[in-house]
């Protein structure tokens, strides 16, 4: 998954303790139920309806054979896989009601957050139907307007506990505006439109589905057909160069790995605002700002996301973690290799684009340079390893507040920062003769299909790859806080960072926002002067050296100051005023910006062309 910035809230699985309220039976009134029939076989059948499109909601209706059991037990999701985060999502779901092939109304008694229980009657199937409000438009939730809907499995479909393994179906009623049914599911056998089938619960919820009047291009690569289809771009986009480019992607991946791992694959884009994009077997959801289109530098952001999520098809979707599959939905499942199938993954996602020839080495550096600017510089980085970090993804990553660059570090880019040292330290240590690419496809060729990698086995592949134990760069920079070793890395690839200046200026560590007239504190960096010193966040600044406090105004003064000098503030704390005087520091190094060294030798020339496959 690429995403950029987004902090819900998770929350734990409810249960019922002895003094919690009973169970309730929900008497909500739906439409009449209309009669059906039980001989469906084993396949739970879901037909969704939109007639209230405006009021963003789906109508769904599911057919459920019983397996002769007294009680069904329902559940909703609580996460998408790909995104770690509870979600909740049956907070969205209402209405729920069940009847049998003849109409005739079964008890149906909620008994937690997420779960149903109905009352068969000793029918051999019966009918669920609720209604699901889809008003959040993202990657792992849903959406419905009249023009467009954007639906995935999780928040979707309620399924029957132990019968994840049966096949399911998915019929799409559209309302009459709508033409197009697009996703990576495989069309049912009867060939009637916007009609799909699913081996399990786990392809279903893995499938997400774009209705509406999107543009479809289609194309091939190695004999695999792949569809692009976007939608809301309002003319903005070149489809000529949208397709052309996409299709370079695939085909450089495909390159990279030997083959593609799927029979068909669809990119199912939203142009509209925000961005981000999220994996799947056969196809990914991408949301991205419908003005990327039209800028040729926001473009290039574009394709690194397609070149990401694209990559997962590989890495996560089938190369997995222990642990990320079988999936359980309904709470926390933890790996400590988030920094392998997301970090690994962002560091190949734009490294392949300067391969397939999409952007420039130059391009390239600038995205590597953010990566390990964000992998170097917040305070985190030596309180929590990349390895735990991506085991506390559920409380941390998706979760960030003012103290998280002070107590941890994204799996992401640090992963994207380990991802270089460790192709770096491969390449010297095999004279170049082999990479980080192939540790990616030693991995590939031995966990794809199987149980899944642990940290050993990856441990064991860097080393293999190598010829050399890699174990101890692991125990520093994977499961410690130990600096990274850039400046060897760096010379392997005749590149550089900029010369430290010979002037410091003064450093406050603080982070502010300017709302109203009001300037407050919103970060304090940790051990910088306003963390050793006093200053709190929240604390809003009246006056800065005898000035009234702005951010220009901030900016201004400490532009006149020197490290070590003194600075005086006046703040007001919960209703109280406080003056408060600070001596400030140095600032920290923060130039990891990556460039090209023209005094390199030829060796470091010749290496650096061959990790960025230049001519």
């Amino acid at each position: 998954m690429k995403l950029l910035r987004r902090t819900p809230l998770g929350l734990a699985l409810l249960t019922f303790a002895a003094c919690d309220p009973p169970p309730t039976t929900v008497a909500v009134e739906a439409p009449a139920a209309a009669p059906f029939s039980a001989s469906g076989g084993d396949a739970l059948r879901y037909t969704l309806s939109f007639p209230e499109a405006g009021a963003h909601m789906i109508d769904v209706s599911a057919e459920l054979p019983t397996g002769g059991e007294a009680q069904l037990t329902l559940f909703m999701a609580v996460w998408t896989p790909g995104s770690y985060l509870v979600r909740e999502y049956s907070r969205h779901v209402e209405g729920v009601q069940a009847t049998g092939p003849d109409g005739a109304p079964l008890t149906v008694t909620k008994t937690s957050k997420n779960r149903w229980v109905v009352n068969t009657q000793g029918l051999d199937a019966v009918q669920v139907r609720y209604r699901v409000y889809a008003r959040e438009l993202g990657v792992q939730t849903n959406f419905v307007d009249p023009e467009i809907a954007v639906l995935n499995g999780a928040p979707t479909f309620l399924s029957v506990v132990g019968r994840g393994d049966s096949p399911h179906t998915v019929k799409l009623n559209l309302p009459a505006a709508w033409a197009s049914c697009e996703t990576g599911l495989d069309a049912h056998a009867d060939g009637q439109p916007c009609h799909f089938s699913a081996a399990s619960y786990d392809e279903l919820v893995d499938s997400p589905i774009l209705l509406g009047n999107p543009t479809v291009l289609p194309f091939e690569v190695m004999g695999v057909p792949h569809r692009l289809v976007i939608a809301g771009d309002q003319g903005l986009w070149d489809m000529d160069r949208a397709v052309k480019d996409v299709q370079r992607v695939v085909e450089e991946q495909a390159g990279f790995w030997g083959g593609l791992p799927y029979d068909h694959y669809s990119f199912l884009t939203v142009a509209d605002e925000g961005s981000g994009g999220l994996e799947h077997l056969d196809s990914t959801l991408l949301l991205t700002s419908r003005w990327r289109g039209a800028d040729d530098e926001e473009w290039k952001d574009f394709l690194g996301l397609v070149s990401h999520e694209l990559f997962h098809a590989w890495n996560v979707k089938r190369l997995r973690p222990q642990g990320l599959g079988p999936f359980d939905y309904e709470q926390e499942v933890y790996t400590e290799s988030l920094w392998v199938a997301e970090g690994l993954t962002a560091y190949y996602d734009d490294l392949l684009l300067v391969r397939a020839g999409l952007i420039t080495e130059s391009d390239y550096l600038t995205r590597l340079s953010r990566a390990i600017n964000a992998s170097m510089t917040p305070p985190g980085r030596k309180v929590r390893s990349v390895a735990l970090s991506s085991f506390d993804a559920w409380i941390r990553h998706y979760r960030a507040d003012e103290h998280s660059t002070n107590s941890a570090v994204n799996y992401y880019s640090k992963g994207t920062a380990v991802g270089f040292v460790l192709d770096m330290e491969i390449r010297r240590a095999t004279g170049g003769a082999r990479s980080l690419d192939d540790m990616m496809r030693l991995l590939w060729a031995r966990h794809h299909a199987g149980a899944g990698y642990t940290p050993a086995d990856v441990r064991a592949a860097a080393s293999e790859v190598a010829g050399e134990d890699l174990g101890p760069l692991f125990d520093q920079i994977v499961d410690g806080t130990a600096e990274l070793p850039l400046e060897r890395a760096l010379d392997w690839a005749g590149l550089k960072l900029p010369e430290p200046e010979d002037e410091v200026d003064a450093w406050l560590g603080v982070n502010t926002n300017e709302s109203g007239g009001r300037l407050t504190i919103s970060t304090i960096v940790r051990d910088g002067p306003a963390w050793t010193q006093g200053l709190s966040v929240g604390d809003e600044l009246l006056a800065i050296d005898g000035l009234r406090a702005s951010a220009d105004v901030l900016n201004r003064v400490m532009k006149t100051k020197e490290p070590g000098e003194a600075l005086t503030v006046v703040l007001a704390r919960r209703g109280v005023v406080k003056t408060i005087e600070l001596t400030l520091a140095p600032r920290p190094f923060d130039a990891w910006t990556l460039s090209v060294d023209r005094g390199a030798v030829g060796p470091a020339v010749n290496h650096r062309e061959a990790w960025l496959g230049l001519p």
